[in-house]
């Protein structure tokens, strides 16, 4: 049992397929696990009943004796588990979005994730914890509480997509969805030590008109999970008018069945000499960070440089002042879909002050407030395009702290500053979100206290595959995942 939870999503995907374990025996298995991890970090919510798991699990074993029999081979994550993060919407479960005014609400249909997760093999067991609406880098909610570190459960996993990257660490999860607005992929990853990739926008695709500035997207252990399960997620949609197309969507090839993944993912020895990196670091000093956290980030350079990379400090040519304020509107404005529950005062009392906040900031826009964002964010995008004709990607830290106590919703002080807004502790991901370019978040080392730390790894807009493959090369140098486990799973 403790093998199959420890078998990565290739390893795990390849068992069921040669039929060397049953669907079932991979449910019980995780089942047991979580009942024996969950309580120590509460990062997975919300579980439909077990027998109705394994009811699940039985029908899929029923279901690759048919395809196998016709010469079909399983999808991608055939008989794996899944939890999805509770701002998504799956059908039976509860869908509270962390928000006590959705405590009762029970999803009726399968958001397009869902559906595309449940296409590709897995059961749907529960929900992973995310904070109220996703805001704040730090999981905790009125509903199901607050989600630990997998390193140390009295310290935060992050957010919002805490409750994956926790579950993911913990080895609850083969792996996990989640979604990205502020960092929600990438810091948690780096305080969890496991990856997360926010893919280019368009990916992986969003409903309607607007292109806002979020995204879901795969957590795993591995590059080559997150290009698994990437490739489940990725793809047009009828619903998403202003989706990728599917060669954009999925560079890799068509899903084509297990183990199949690291045929596009590796490279030949030397493949990667003369790769300019940029290192942003704290941005000339604009971004303050807690001590120890840039010099476990540099760390990282030597497995790049052994890669044949030259890492080197540079900045994109463009004021970042302008950045986080075009950032600050965007989102101002993405909040004002939650006008309705701010202005009834019952519902408003009960809303997480920081939604309030947000809401609060949006309604003076005007239509000069937006078109100017919208502006600025082509001038940055333009800028950036033109740094990465001169660099092949850029690294950065993916957060500005370690892990810090749970029941601290959020830091107000950093590196002996003062934080002017709930989520101004996480600017170093800011650059990126606006520009919708793709960014995996990687584990980097641990600082004094043994907390975990990681990096930004991006690249240019459109080139997932070569970012993914970076990524992987720079995963089997360090090795971080496999290399330090979480205490508790010993």
């Amino acid at each position: 049992m403790q093998e199959i939870v420890s078998w990565d999503a290739r390893e795990l995907s390849c068992a069921v397929a040669d039929r060397r374990v049953t669907c079932v025996e991979v449910m019980e298995a995780y089942l047991d696990h979580i009942a024996a991890m969950n309580p120590h970090v509460n990062a997975i919510v919300g579980m439909q009943d077990p027998e109705v798991s394994l009811r699940q699990a039985r029908e899929r074993d029923e279901q690759l004796g048919e395809r196998l029999r016709r010469g079909e081979r399983p999808g991608p994550l055939h008989g794996f588990p899944h939890a999805v993060k509770d701002l998504t919407e799956a059908e039976g479960l509860p869908w509270t979005e962390g928000s006590p005014l959705y405590r009762d609400r029970v999803g009726r249909q399968d958001a397009l994730l869902v559906e595309r997760v449940k296409a590709a093999g897995a059961v749907v067991i529960g929900k992973t914890n995310t904070p109220e609406f996703g805001l704040g880098s730090q999981t905790y909610n009125d509903v199901w509480g607050t989600t630990g570190n997998a390193y140390d459960p009295s310290r935060t996993a992050g957010g919002s997509s805490g409750g994956a990257a926790a579950a993911l660490a913990l080895r609850m999860l083969p792996v996990a969805d989640g979604s990205d607005y502020m960092g929600s992929l990438r810091n948690p990853a780096a305080f969890n030590n496991v990856l997360g990739m926010r893919p280019s926008w368009g990916v992986v695709p969003s409903p309607g008109f607007t292109a806002q500035l979020g995204t879901a997207g795969p957590m795993a252990r591995t590059t080559a999970d997150l290009a698994r399960l990437l490739s489940v997620m990725a793809g047009p949609d009828p619903s998403a008018p202003l989706a990728a197309s599917s060669s954009a969507a999925q560079p890799w090839g068509p899903t084509s069945g297990p183990g199949s993944w690291p045929e596009y993912l590796d490279r030949p020895e030397g493949a990667f000499r003369g790769t300019r990196i940029a290192w942003t670091g704290d941005w000339g000093g604009r971004l303050a960070t807690e001590p120890g956290v840039l010099e476990v980030c540099r760390s990282s350079f030597a497995a790049f440089e052994r890669l044949g990379c030259e890492v080197v400090e540079a900045r994109p040519d463009f004021p970042p002042e302008e950045i986080w304020r075009t950032f600050l509107t965007w989102r101002w404005w993405a909040n004002l879909e939650r006008h309705d529950l701010y202005a009834d005062p019952g519902t408003r009392s009960l809303m997480k002050p920081e939604a309030v906040w947000e809401i609060e900031r949006g309604l003076p826009l005007g239509a000069l407030d937006v078109a100017t964002a919208a502006e600025a964010r082509d001038r940055w995008f333009e800028a950036l395009r033109s740094f990465l004709g001169e660099h092949d990607y850029v690294l950065a830290p993916a957060a500005q702290v370690f892990p810090f106590d749970k029941e601290t919703h959020w830091p107000e002080r950093v590196g002996g500053r003062e934080m002017d807004t709930y989520h101004r502790w996480m600017e170093t991901v800011v650059p990126w979100t606006l520009a919708g370019v793709p960014v995996i978040g990687m584990p980097a080392g641990f600082g004094p206290e043994g907390l975990p730390m990681g990096v930004q790894l991006v690249g240019r807009h459109g080139d997932d595959l070569g970012l993914l493959r970076l990524a992987h090369a720079y995963e089997r140098e360090t090795r971080w995942v496999e290399r330090a486990r979480p205490a508790l799973l010993d």
